[in-house]
């Protein structure tokens, strides 16, 4: 049944009606009575008999005959369940869309692929970039060849990742296989949806993206499930379609917390995707230019092999990258430390205009001064109804509440009275305005959350964008100034330095390679993840923060789940779990909106136990109507 409730986490018999026998195949959509209600509910299976021994109730409709419930998707939605300490009816509602019947009633797209297409002699596909990397040329070999090879791959700089992916797709399709891609935002899914047209044609995929509508997401979605295409794209919604003799589950840039679902049970699409790897024996690629810690773990337990460049070529391909906090650089410019673009960075971005070649200028925040403060003490300012931060929205604007929106035009510090303001927090749309009047005459481009550009021409431009938004430039930029490393770098969070090289590396890997392009991170050359983008070495950095988050017990080297909501339902669940005789209970921490989080770490062999535990307390709470809702995450993107 569709009922997202924990105590009801299972299936349930009823009889078919002779009037439905026909119809009622597993896989479809059905109305049944329960608790003298009308609830929708999916028919898993059929049986011969029950082993319930009471009366049995009777399906009351079968909605549509569409099976749209794969078998292989519901085993995967119960795994994933289970992982998440979810219940099967939420994890179905991510996994299959809601039912359009205008679509359902359209003709089908074409027949589907012949069941012995595997068996039919195939070309090798062409290695063509992969052949830069020592074992890239076997991966794609083995697809072909109908072998299930699991890989993570460190991108070299400049890399078509999309056309790489599209290769390890089309190998996969050779060999009589599907294959179910996701990416993290629609233009990452564009470039993969014009490189996977170039290699297998038209009409040989369908992307899958929440943006695409009901109708066009619906007919995707149906295309996949009626065997018409054997490949499947998409963001994160992706991650459960279904796809018929599944032999290839491949993620993309694993790091992007866009591929963590804010739903409930809140499944991570890497993770779903390496599930599905597992239970359907298909072969798994995790690849990005930057290595999660949980990726590195993939390699180091020998689930998967990497798929690395030796370092020669890594030398030829990267720019000349060089940070403005080392010694040297300070001999030459001691203001370095502090200035927001020192010296050597307005150098790189002076040497590239001159030669006709666009610079691209990463800012962590958007907007334009995002956070303000007092110009006399120095003392943050705040909204005096929420307490909230005040930001500029423009040079001539009101300052006004990031929180509730509340204008402050006549703000006043609480602490000296003044009511001067000068940056806390510089945006994006402030730095372009300073390097306009640094570079008079130059074009100065933004790219953020208003619009984002997926390309520019390779003329002399100030390109500024966000993390995320940097759009690819004809030919590659010249110079890459990362400036505010701060931000990232200083940022509450257990993930803070690999994101920060995360967003690093992907900035980086757009400018050309040296000495065309040069590469300006202001930072500290001793910090690690600074040293992990001068050598460009992901793996390296993975390792080290692997080896530090196995020493301190924090995920991947265990299992953490997170209870949030009010101290006494937090209480309340844990008091009720019968956790593994080694889980930690760790907590309390403040959370938002005045509630509070505990974390329980266990073992990653008791993971599965802790989940259990953790479901079944929450069925007794739901099982007794209690009140106040508790949250509950397993490896959450963030734990305080």
């Amino acid at each position: 049944m569709d009922v997202p409730l924990a105590h009801l986490d299972r299936p349930f018999d009823y009889l078919v009606p002779a009037e439905l026998d026909e119809v009622a195949v597993p896989g479809t959509r059905v109305k049944v009575r329960f608790a003298g209600q009308l609830v929708d509910g999916w028919l898993l299976a059929r049986a011969d008999d029950s082993g319930h021994t009471g009366r049995l109730a009777y399906l009351e409709k079968v909605v549509s005959p569409e099976p749209v419930l794969a078998p292989e998707v519901a085993r995967l939605a119960r795994a994933v369940a289970d992982r998440y300490a979810g219940s099967l009816a939420d994890v179905l509602r991510l996994a299959v869309p809601p039912r359009h019947a205008r679509v359902e009633k359209e003709a089908r797209g074409g027949p589907p692929a012949p069941a012995d297409a595997a068996a039919a002699p195939v070309d090798p596909v062409d290695p063509r970039g992969w052949r830069d990397y020592p074992t890239g040329p076997a991966l794609l070999r083995a697809l072909t060849d109908g072998r299930s090879p699991r890989a993570v791959w460190s991108a070299l700089p400049g890399e078509d990742w999309a056309a790489r992916y599209a290769d390890a797709v089309a190998a996969t399709v050779a060999g009589g296989r599907g294959a179910v891609v996701v990416v993290a935002d629609a233009r990452d899914l564009d470039r993969l949806d014009v490189a996977l047209t170039e290699v297998l044609g038209t009409g040989r995929h369908v992307t899958l993206s929440a943006a695409l509508g009901p109708a066009r997401r619906y007919r995707a979605f149906l295309a996949a499930r009626r065997g018409e295409v054997p490949v499947v794209i998409g963001t994160r919604a992706a991650m459960f379609a279904p796809v018929d003799r599944l032999g290839l589950v491949a993620v993309w840039d694993d790091g992007d917390d866009l591929h963590a679902e804010p739903r409930a049970p809140y499944p991570h699409a890497r993770d779903v995707l390496l599930t599905r790897a597992q239970l359907a024996e298909a072969g798994a690629l995790v690849g990005g230019y930057a290595r999660t810690a949980e990726g590195q773990l993939l390699v180091e337990t020998g689930w998967a092999r990497e798929v690395v460049a030796d370092r020669a070529t890594v030398r030829a391909r990267i720019p000349a990258i060089a940070p403005t906090g080392d010694d040297p650089q300070l001999a030459r410019d001691p203001g370095a430390a502090t200035a927001r673009l020192p010296s050597l960075a307005w150098t790189a971005a002076r040497d590239a205009i001159r030669a006709d070649l666009p610079v691209l200028v990463q800012v962590p925040r958007r907007g334009y001064l995002p956070s303000i403060s007092c110009a006399d003490c120095r003392t943050p300012a705040r909204c005096t109804h929420c307490a909230g931060p005040l930001a500029l929205p423009s040079a001539g604007g009101t300052p006004a509440c990031r929180w509730c929106a509340r204008v402050a035009a006549a703000y006043a510090c609480p602490q000296c009275g003044g009511r001067r303001l000068r940056a806390a927090v510089t945006g994006a749309r402030r730095t372009a305005e300073e390097l306009g009047r640094a570079f008079p005459g130059v074009p100065v481009r933004t790219s953020g959350r208003e619009e984002v550009l997926t390309d520019v021409p390779g003329g002399a431009a100030l390109v500024v964008a966000t993390p995320g938004a940097e759009p690819v430039a004809e030919g590659g930029y010249g110079a890459v100034l990362l400036l505010d490393s701060w931000a990232l770098l200083t940022r509450a969070d257990l993930r803070a330095g690999e994101e920060a090289l995360r967003r690093w590396l992907a900035a980086a890997a757009l400018a050309r390679p040296a000495p065309a392009g040069r590469v300006v991170v202001v930072a500290d050359g001793a910090l690690a993840p600074v040293q992990a983008l001068l050598r460009w070495d992901a793996g390296w950095f993975a390792g080290r923060e692997l080896a530090e988050r196995r020493e301190l017990g924090f995920p991947p080297a265990v299992r953490m789940a997170s209870v949030t909501g009010p101290a006494e339902a937090v209480a309340d669940l844990l008091a009720a779990a019968r956790l593994p005789d080694d889980a930690e209970v760790l907590g309390p921490v403040p959370a938002e909106e005045g509630r509070e989080r505990m974390l329980v770490r266990v073992p990653r062999a008791r993971a599965a136990a802790m989940a259990e535990a953790l479901h079944s307390a929450a069925g007794a709470r739901a099982a007794r109507k209690a009140a106040d809702p508790v949250r509950l995450q397993v490896d959450p993107l963030s734990l305080f």
